[in-house]
């Protein structure tokens, strides 16, 4: 037997209610700054009541819902409701038009779709093109609507006993995230309990969370980042979250600080967002002692960023299809926070070079992570069984990102695959030519993309914001990059931008980018 054992989601609840039943389980502050707290007795009878309703609604072990919600209470009550019959939560992004969604909707078959009443307009025009929805549910509304099921109508209807509940096991699929799309239509990446559950043990221990923490979560909750890292680790331990409807760079740790939240997850943008705005030198006394972080951020990012607020950055490395962080940062030991760590508790890491073989250190290769699908790496994708072959090669999950191992030891981010530009014959890593631009005082970021050339392959341009206040001329990042930068690396061409097009965590979308060349 692993860590996991059998539990499910449903089980592991039910014994944290036992341990911590009048705990304080979630605390929230939603748009209007209004704060709500739910302990974990009331968040369980919550739960058991809305699986309880599911199953009035005729919902089965394996049906599908899709979830199009902001932060709220709702999203955490009808997860785990979900998971205790067997159902398939599959959460979206707020900001996906309709087209997007009609294409989730029906690739997934879902057979109810929960959103609020702000969202209802964007699905009108597509009801007949999802003929598999059964039922509407809506949160926080106060008035009645024709049609649809208000979600407190449905829990004040039901029993909060367990009777009916089917049987659940560990490898369960019990929610589906979409990766987003760049190339190809999005991927729907099956979790199970076991993986839920797995990431929940290997974070806890990676940071050193106890009951007596409390995670707090800005980022969307759709994301796998806020379910794995932050939602998970705190279950497994008994601690407590604290989470926001939306995320503030000015009243983040004003936030973090009335709600409680003692560890913090963040991408690079939010980082740079926040040592953006006018420092608060108040904001130096907050509740925050450790924050994860993802991407590339600038080494003097990182220092000001930890001077300013008094807590320590831990980078680490993982993607929805890994499930847990295969690389992080060492809580306990020296951390290097311009790499993405070593490897972590259950999983291996090599590199591999475009033919599968491992590369040796120093070299660039493939990040490969294994494990154990539908335990500590996914399960597979929906109804994609060429996209599951080619990612995975026998116990080996290959990400699309390349690194290196360093002399210490330590694994350092290269790009995204797709990402590196072929300019005469020479790989170019995008990300490289970013940092050095960041390195720039005048530069707040950078997003760098191969264009057509007919002579090089590849000709580099970047796409820069520049710091407010500041002033600086193409020719002077240039020439900065110039001496810096071997000559074939060095950008031909910066474009000033005020800001990139994001996926809701904040990241750059490249592909974006790359559409508005041939517009």
């Amino acid at each position: 037997m692993d860590i996991i054992g059998k539990r499910t989601l449903r089980s592991l609840l039910a014994d944290k209610v036992k341990q911590h039943e009048e705990k304080v389980f979630i605390h929230f502050e939603d748009a209007n700054e209004q704060r709500y707290t739910k302990t974990y007795k009331e968040f369980h009878k919550e739960v058991n009541k809305l699986s309880n309703a599911f199953l009035k609604l005729g919902l089965k072990k394996g049906d599908h819902v899709v979830l199009h919600l902001p932060n709220n209470m709702e999203f955490f009550t009808t997860w785990f409701a979900l998971a205790n019959i067997g159902a398939i939560m599959v959460p979206t992004n707020i900001l996906s038009t309709a087209d997007e969604m009609k294409y989730i909707i029906n690739h997934s078959e879902a057979i109810v779709f929960m959103t609020e009443a702000e969202y209802l307009e964007k699905f009108d025009g597509i009801r007949r093109e999802i003929p598999t929805i059964q039922h509407t549910i809506i949160t926080r509304c106060n008035q009645a609507i024709e049609g649809v099921f208000d979600f407190n109508d449905l829990i004040e209807n039901s029993s909060d006993g367990t009777e009916a509940f089917p049987e659940i096991l560990s490898e369960d699929v019990v929610a589906m995230l979409y990766t987003s799309g760049t190339t190809s239509k999005p991927k729907g990446v099956q979790v199970t309990n076991a993986n839920y559950i797995y990431t929940g043990e290997l974070m806890s221990k990676s940071i050193n969370l106890t009951e007596n923490d409390r995670p707090f979560i800005v980022l969307p909750l759709f994301h796998g980042n806020a379910q794995y890292y932050s939602t998970m680790s705190a279950l497994v331990v008994g601690a407590s979250i604290a989470f926001t409807e939306k995320f503030s760079a000015s009243r983040y740790f004003k936030q973090a600080k009335a709600l409680g939240g003692t560890v913090g997850s963040l991408f690079a943008a939010p980082i740079r967002m926040i040592l953006a705005k006018e420092y608060d030198e108040n904001d130096r006394d907050n509740s925050i002692r450790l924050i994860l972080f993802a991407q590339s951020v600038a080494e003097h990012q990182l220092t000001e960023f930890e001077g300013k607020f008094n807590l320590k950055l831990l980078q680490m490395y993982g993607m929805t299809e890994t499930i847990g962080i295969p690389l992080i940062n060492p809580i306990n030991d020296i951390r290097k926070n311009m790499s993405i760590g070593k490897p972590s508790i259950g999983y291996e890491v090599k590199l591999l070079d475009e033919n599968g073989y491992e590369v040796a250190d120093g070299e660039v290769g493939q990040i490969a992570v294994k494990g154990v699908r539908g335990r500590t790496l996914m399960k597979g994708y929906f109804k994609n069984d060429e996209a599951t072959r080619q990612t995975f090669k026998g116990d080996w999950l290959l990400t699309g990102d390349n690194a290196y191992v360093g002399e210490d030891g330590y694994f350092y981010f290269v790009d995204r695959m797709k990402d590196m530009i072929k300019r005469s014959g020479e790989n170019v890593a995008a990300n490289e030519v970013e940092s050095v631009l960041v390195e720039h005082g005048a530069v707040y970021e950078a997003a760098v993309i191969g264009i057509p050339d007919e002579m090089r392959d590849e000709a580099i341009k970047a796409y820069v914001i520049v710091n407010k206040g500041s002033a600086v001329s193409e020719a002077e990042l240039i020439k900065h990059c110039q001496e810096r930068l071997a000559k074939f690396k060095v950008p031909e061409f910066i474009e000033f931008v005020e800001d990139f097009p994001r996926t809701p965590v904040g990241k750059i979308q490249k592909h974006i980018l790359r559409k508005l060349l041939s517009i």
